[in-house]
């Protein structure tokens, strides 16, 4: 077995292998004057057992690229089998046709990761679960649920403890967290207008002299934790945080959580953050290298990864 990574997640990727005992494997990614990406794996992988970790974050595209030009590589150096780790999942919002006339983006990458060689993915929460269906290779979805709920269970305890969900359609992930911590939820009833832009509608759920915790799969421009903070601590909340498993933060997202009522947001390390993020006095992340690891021991040794959430 060997671990390689592209560079959306070095950071990330080092602790996979740290866990896993073992060097990341070397390989280079460089670019030409015009900005195409050249990869060399720079040590034999014939007949081996390959993960490749690459979040598709931003830039999403180029990190696409190198993830599938990687992938190539491998299977052109004869690799016994690629595996592609990708902590997060780009285009995953993607995921139908949510107008006329629109893409299924998430569809169209399954397919180039396909396409690419890889053998199979594995991946973490992805934002609608039906896209493992999207690949015709075997695909594992991890949880990060339960991290973030022993981190909530040692931060919070469970006492006056109530868990949000930010929509209708974050309940299943909601109460999965907080039927194994006990807990109550609520739902947040929002709009988007357009996309990236929500706008809180109600508060389904009697919140007042609760502690909440917002849970989520993905925070990107931020907005919609903000508002729900606010509508939360209107209708009677003692204290709001938010706990996501990725944290795209785009678009000054860390400037409005860090001015924001939240009393923290806690992400994992899917998508390696700029300083601006690592600097935020009320973000805080969480890694998920020793789960990967597991799964990626458990995969190498042909053992089941659902275990993993028995």
């Amino acid at each position: 077995m060997k671990i390689l990574s592209a560079n959306s997640n070095l950071n990330l990727a080092n602790k996979i292998a740290d866990k896993l005992d073992m060097p990341l494997s070397a390989m280079a990614v460089r670019r030409f004057a015009d900005k195409e990406i050249f990869v060399n794996i720079d040590e034999n992988v014939r007949g081996k057992d390959i993960f490749i970790v690459q979040s598709t974050s931003f830039p999403a595209n180029d990190h696409l690229m190198e993830l599938l030009i990687c992938i190539d590589a491998l299977r052109r150096a004869s690799a016994r089998r690629v595996t592609a780790v990708l902590p997060y999942f780009g285009y995953a919002r993607q995921d139908r046709k949510s107008e006329g006339r629109t893409p299924i983006s998430a569809k169209l990458v399954a397919n180039l990761i396909t396409t690419a060689g890889a053998d199979r993915v594995l991946t973490m929460d992805l934002h609608a679960g039906q896209i493992q269906g999207f690949f015709d290779i075997p695909t594992d979805n991890l949880f990060a649920g339960p991290v973030l709920r022993e981190d909530i269970r040692e931060n919070y305890g469970t006492d006056k403890l109530m868990l949000i969900s930010p929509d209708v359609g974050g309940v299943v992930r909601t109460r999965g967290i907080a039927m194994r911590l006990g807990a109550d939820i609520a739902i947040v009833d929002k709009r988007r207008p357009k996309p990236g832009t929500s706008k809180v509608m109600n508060i389904i759920g009697d919140v007042k002299g609760r502690k909440c915790i917002l849970v989520d799969d993905i925070v990107d421009s931020g907005g919609t934790l903000v508002g729900a903070a606010e509508a939360l601590l209107e209708q009677g909340a003692t204290e709001v945080s938010a706990y996501c498993s990725h944290g795209v933060l785009s678009n000054g997202a860390a400037d409005r959580i860090a001015s924001s009522q939240l009393k923290e947001l806690v992400i994992t390390d899917s998508i390696n953050q700029p300083q601006k993020v690592l600097d935020a006095p009320n973000i805080r992340i969480l890694s998920i290298a020793s789960l990967l690891a597991k799964a990626i021991r458990r995969i190498a040794n042909e053992e089941s990864v659902s275990a993993l959430f028995d």
